[in-house]
């Protein structure tokens, strides 16, 4: 079978030929029909992610056709098409993942090949409304954005949410499923034409955060916001602690901008804010999502599709930021 393959880190990814793999006992080899990114990948390769072992084949995110089914697995799987949860051995306990959790892509291979085996207890059918391409870019960044949006600040209908980084896989995610539930959606964004692209797709507004008075711009525009869903952290948190209102709650997925440095710890505790921490979820999360992506017929944003023999490329767009949605590769 033709794969992406890792073979150290800061190396050039390479296109192989590499042994379709067999289903184990409880396993399931899919057919991938596309796959999509994830910073991840990116860091993967830049040796900034823990526990890292190579040759890899990386990807997360993946959609497909059931192939094999091994011991154990029924066999009506055979032939259905699935969409992959990213996240193997979450456990049983909600609030966190148990200690030897997986993510699809490392250290086993990932999904930026033709065929992939993965447990059987992690396939789950392809919302029908949605093509492969469209699938497969939802599980990590849709887990991720369900979680942090939905889950831990327990959303409700018809508040205020502002989420950053306008653009990027998550957010755009934590846009719609904030949306979907009846709430009022604002971003940020270092690009006015990101920001522009959001609210014709249907947020109230944004600012953009390289604006030295863009907290104030929003404050003016929008007030203050119930949840406010971050990935960036840096010190552009601090301004967050202002856009808050008394009793909100912020929730952390991502920390691409760096520390923290120079947090007033009063504007937290004299206005009772809530801070969350939030990566990936549980089986029981990826289930809920799915449900509300069925309900309300959510379709991913995709930014870009590259043929499989072009990844290299797709991951130069992710490294740069250049993209507004998820980057999806066509098998």
């Amino acid at each position: 079978m033709r794969a992406i393959e890792l073979q150290a880190v800061n190396t050039p990814l390479k296109l192989v030929e590499k042994q379709k793999p067999e289903a184990g006992k409880g396993d399931v080899v899919v057919k991938l029909k596309a796959a999509a990114l994830n910073h991840r990948d990116v860091y993967i390769q830049q040796g900034l992610y823990p526990n890292l072992k190579f040759p890899v084949t990386p990807g997360s995110d993946g959609a497909g056709v059931v192939d094999e089914t091994g011991e154990g697995v029924e066999e009506s799987w055979l032939g259905k098409d699935v969409i992959i949860n990213t996240m193997i051995g979450w456990g049983e306990n909600e609030n966190a993942p148990a200690p030897d959790y997986q993510i699809v892509g490392m250290p086993e291979d990932g999904t930026l090949a033709e065929y992939i085996r993965v447990p059987a207890a992690n396939l789950y059918p392809k919302p029908p409304h949605l093509n492969f391409e469209q699938a497969a870019a939802l599980p990590l960044g849709g887990l991720t954005a369900f979680r942090a949006t939905v889950v831990r600040p327990q959303l409700k209908t018809g508040e205020k949410v502002l989420v950053t980084g306008a653009g990027g896989g998550v957010a755009q995610f934590a846009v719609q499923f904030a949306a979907a539930l009846g709430c009022e959606v604002w971003v940020t964004s270092g690009s006015d034409s990101k920001i522009a692209k959001a609210v014709e797709a249907g947020v109230e507004g944004g600012a953009n955060y390289t604006n030295p008075h863009w907290t104030k711009e929003l404050q003016k525009n929008a007030g203050v916001f119930d949840v406010i869903v971050d990935g960036a952290a840096g010190e552009g948190f601090n301004e967050l602690l202002k856009l808050v209102s008394p009793g909100g709650r912020i929730c952390m997925y991502g920390g691409t901008r760096g520390k923290i440095n120079g947090l007033l710890p009063a504007r937290i505790f004299w206005k009772q804010i809530t801070i969350l921490g939030s990566s990936m979820g549980s089986d029981a999360d990826f289930e809920a999502m799915l449900k509300l992506v069925n309900e309300k017929q959510i379709i991913p944003v995709i930014d870009k599709v590259y043929p499989l023999e072009n990844t290299a490329e797709a991951f130069e767009r992710m490294e740069k930021g250049h993209q507004m949605g998820k980057i999806v590769i066509r098998l």
